[in-house]
């Protein structure tokens, strides 16, 4: 039988499954807070896996053990990072904005958030926040379309522009129609089978009597974690991967959607050990890559899982596995263009053009916001030669730069302003842009650094220039006592 027969039938049957959550979901959206934000109904386990999906992408399984594969172990100080800063997020922010996205008048996305925090009643934050989301999500959405192309290019020998429509289309398709529910149950199962592809592959590899006498012959740098390659800057900047948590509205949206805050413990622990166990996963994939594929390098270091799922199994166990990569694509880019289509939504259409608008209007309107972000973002992604980590590390940075402060500042700072946030925003977001056209030197640095740091003293400067209303200061306090009672 040809290898990819049974391949293509291993998709089928998983899109399959896909559909039939999304069509459930479906049957359950029924107000547009349903479609935005599930309700706020989602259980803890369904929560941490569909932050740790979403969180992690096709760059778990083609970004981050292609950088090993060429590095070595090196590139695990991102791992580091990462860790330590989503455990931050869950302990500092998770419960805080639960309640307060609550408290704030039901806000139901990260610039409606904003809005009723500081009573911006010109919605001047509202646009800036929600146009930074806009056109930094385009940038993430693309990596995930480039993974998905990149898989079935390379499973299917399909042209890679065709590659690229398949994969966008399916991708589209149970998101516009499920919404919220749909998106976070297709995670949770996503995310399972991610960690299981991710234990299977290294685990048979390493197995094998070549690999193991591979170990005799390999650099020893590659088994290193600091080697004549390492920099401080270099060191920095992968930590500093960590500080873009606070502010991406796909995972922070997770946080909000919670049935209760009190579930959040549970949930931390659980999203904690699935993504641990998933970076030493994603680690030793690299390492086994690097080893098995010696004598014959890969052309394209991000399809070393690709390969190594076709070497180690029989193709319907090979296919499974490889659909763990449609999987982790599939769990960011719907959650990413579920954000849009609530920007677009609440942040545009119903702010701007329609206050008066239905809840049914609004869905539809979501819905239409789904197809037109994902159109922008498949034209950018339309270059092959695009780098997946290198989109992502982009957005990520844009991201964590522009919300990051504001988000930490909203929730612990009584002293904070709707101008320090606007200026944050700003500020952030622009650094990043600029920071990332400059080489050399300091530059070499990830601009998620300079661009966090600045934003965060610009909200602090201007925010003692122009403090705060006594309202918004009251509002503050106000929730500040409703955190000791839940």
């Amino acid at each position: 039988m040809d290898i990819q027969t049974p391949i293509l039938i291993t998709f089928i049957g998983y899109l399959a499954l896909m559909m039939g959550i999304g069509y459930w979901a479906y049957r359950k959206t029924d107000t547009v807070d349903d479609y935005i934000l599930g309700g706020r109904k989602m259980g803890p386990a369904v929560t941490a896996l569909s932050v740790g999906a979403s969180d992690m992408s096709g760059w778990l399984l083609l970004g981050l053990p292609g950088a090993v594969y060429l590095s070595g172990l090196g590139e695990a100080w991102i791992g580091f990072g990462l860790v330590f800063g989503a455990w931050l997020n869950w302990l500092l922010v998770a419960k805080r904005l639960r309640i307060y996205t609550q408290v704030a008048n039901n806000a139901l996305t990260l610039p409606d958030f904003f809005e009723n925090r500081f009573n911006d009643a010109h919605g001047l934050l509202k646009l800036v926040s929600a146009l930074t989301i806009l056109i930094f999500f385009t940038f993430y959405a693309s990596s995930g379309m480039v993974g998905g192309a990149i898989l079935f290019e390379k499973v299917f020998g399909l042209d890679y522009t065709v590659a690229l429509l398949i994969g966008s289309f399916i991708i589209v398709s149970y998101t516009f129609v499920g919404g919220f529910f749909a998106v976070s149950w297709t995670d949770f199962f996503q995310g399972c089978l991610m960690l299981i592809a991710l234990i299977i592959v290294p685990v048979s590899i390493f197995s094998q009597p070549d690999t193991q006498a591979g170990f005799k012959q390999i650099d020893p740098a590659m088994l290193s974690f600091i080697n004549d390659n390492t920099t401080v800057i270099g060191l920095v900047s992968l930590l500093a991967w960590g500080l873009g948590y606070f502010g991406q509205p796909h995972i922070l949206s997770r946080f909000m959607a919670i049935a209760s805050p009190k579930d959040l413990v549970l949930s931390r622990r659980i999203a904690m050990t699935w993504m641990i166990v998933s970076l030493v996963g994603a680690l030793a994939t690299g390492i086994a890559g690097s080893l098995y594929f010696a004598a014959e390098p890969l052309e394209n270091s991000e399809t070393v899982f690709i390969h190594l799922a076709h070497a180690a199994f029989n193709p319907w166990v090979g296919g499974l596995l490889i659909a763990a990569i449609l999987s982790a694509i599939m769990s960011t880019i719907d959650s990413q263009l579920l954000v849009c289509s609530s920007v677009i939504t609440e942040d545009f259409y119903l702010k701007w053009l329609r206050p008066q608008a239905s809840s049914k209007e609004l869905i539809l309107v979501g819905r239409i916001g789904v197809i037109a972000i994902a159109l922008v973002a498949g034209v950018v992604a339309l270059n092959p030669e695009s780098s997946v980590l290198g989109l992502v590390s982009y957005a990520w940075a844009g991201f964590g730069a522009a919300f990051g402060p504001v988000v930490l500042l909203s929730l612990f700072w009584q002293g904070y302003s709707r101008n320090g946030a606007i200026s944050t925003i700003l500020v952030g977001a622009i650094t990043v842009v600029i920071w990332k056209q400059m080489t050399g030197g300091i530059f070499e640095l990830y601009e998620i650094v300079p661009g966090f740091i600045f934003a965060m003293l610009v909200g602090i400067i201007v925010s003692k220039i122009s403090p705060p209303t006594q309202k918004t200061i009251a509002d503050f306090n106000a929730f500040r006592a409703s955190l000791k009672t839940q």
